[in-house]
């Protein structure tokens, strides 16, 4: 980065690309403006080395012990022993140290108390950009005020402290983010930033049509491709992996299927899935398997109904700041049905497996 030494750089977008980036750029740029329509959750990082005898002293099935360890925490579910211990799975602790205090009430249900401590790990985030970032004007700018997963939680130990630099500007666009660039600038409520390079930390491109973002057309038994299918009815899977009518294909991701914080998690299940069916597949001498589709017409209405929880602060809430996960806050039915499966990673990896072991592959059919 030496070559911004003597470059007003503008940085547009303060989510987890910019979360990586804007420490750095803060110590490389002659002046940097951080443009931000809404503030991360900025936590705890606590980067430091492996500890090589630790590692050496692990055991065979250590990694799966660990993600489903983590996994079942952020999910709110207590375990023996925290194998992480990070400030992803001290939500559980804040859990069972409000038991401890005598803030849940008996009448209280599990989703209250899960509300609840979801409030004190936000308050706790807040206080901590009070202690970071000097100027008071500044910090309440940078305070997050939605629930922890209404975006996608960050964790660094720089970036609010580069908030203290005196070549360093959060340019807070109220929500409403920049107005528009300029050949000399960025404008934002009519002031335009004079800068010489902008970068755009503004992440992946998600919610677009299947074919641009992997690159290639996906066509069905019947001529017809992915995008024309879920342009006309929605996504439509079963289990998230397979969609009727696209015979021997199968997809890896989070629609219709689980949703994992720790995302190779969610891929290392979905394989397992893929695999017991090819296996199936060519042990029984079939050469293909498709989806039935009164199966995925059913899959599609649990998601739906699931999608509707009853706290409205998941990641698809209306009630959400505007963001990639409740398209800018526009949802629809199609939107919804695209959502994750509502009832938690948790439940679904179990379904899968039972699903797996009763051994004759419900909602699908083989040739």
């Amino acid at each position: 980065l030496t070559g911004l030494a003597d470059k007003r750089v503008a940085l547009i977008g303060t989510g987890a690309t910019a979360i990586q980036c804007v420490s750095h750029l803060g110590k490389a740029s002659k002046h940097l403006y951080v443009f931000q329509r809404t503030p991360s959750s900025v936590d705890f990082r606590g980067n430091r080395p492996t500890d090589s005898e630790w590692a050496g002293s692990l055991e065979p099935g250590w990694h799966k012990e660990r993600m489903e360890n983590f996994n079942n925490l952020v999910s709110g579910i207590p375990q023996e022993v925290d194998l992480v211990d990070d400030c992803w799975t001290d939500l559980i602790g804040n859990i069972a140290d409000m038991y401890r205090r005598g803030a849940v009430q008996p009448e209280m249900d599990l989703l209250e108390v899960l509300e609840m401590a979801n409030f004190e790990k936000m308050e706790s985030i807040r206080k901590r950009v009070e202690e970071s970032v000097d100027d008071p004007e500044i910090a309440e700018a940078l305070k997050p005020w939605y629930a922890l997963f209404c975006k996608r939680p960050c964790f660094d130990d720089e970036y609010l402290p580069t908030f203290n630099r005196e070549n360093v500007d959060l340019i807070d666009t109220g929500g409403l983010g920049v107005e528009k660039i300029t050949s000399g600038g960025v404008v934002v409520a009519g002031e335009e930033y004079e800068v010489d390079c902008i970068i755009f930390a503004t992440g992946f491109e998600v919610g677009t049509g299947y074919e641009r973002r992997a690159g290639c057309q996906v066509v069905g038994a019947d001529g017809r491709t992915l995008t024309e299918k879920w342009d006309e009815h929605g996504v439509s899977t079963l289990h998230g992996l397979q969609t009727s009518g696209y015979p021997n294909y199968f997809m890896l991701g989070a629609n219709q299927g689980a949703f994992t914080v720790n995302f190779p998690h969610l891929l290392d299940e979905a394989a397992t899935n893929t695999v017991c069916i090819i296996k199936h597949t060519v042990d029984e001498g079939y050469l293909t398997v498709d989806v039935v589709q009164e199966a995925e017409d059913e899959w599609v209405k649990t998601i739906v109904e699931k999608a509707r929880g009853p706290i409205g602060s998941g990641p698809g809430s209306t009630e959400c700041t505007p963001g990639y996960y409740n398209n800018e806050g526009h949802l629809n039915e199609k939107a919804r049905q695209g959502a994750p499966y509502g009832g938690g990673s948790v439940e679904f990896f179990k379904l899968m497996e039972g699903w797996r072991n009763d051994g004759d592959f419900k909602g699908l059919k083989f040739n």
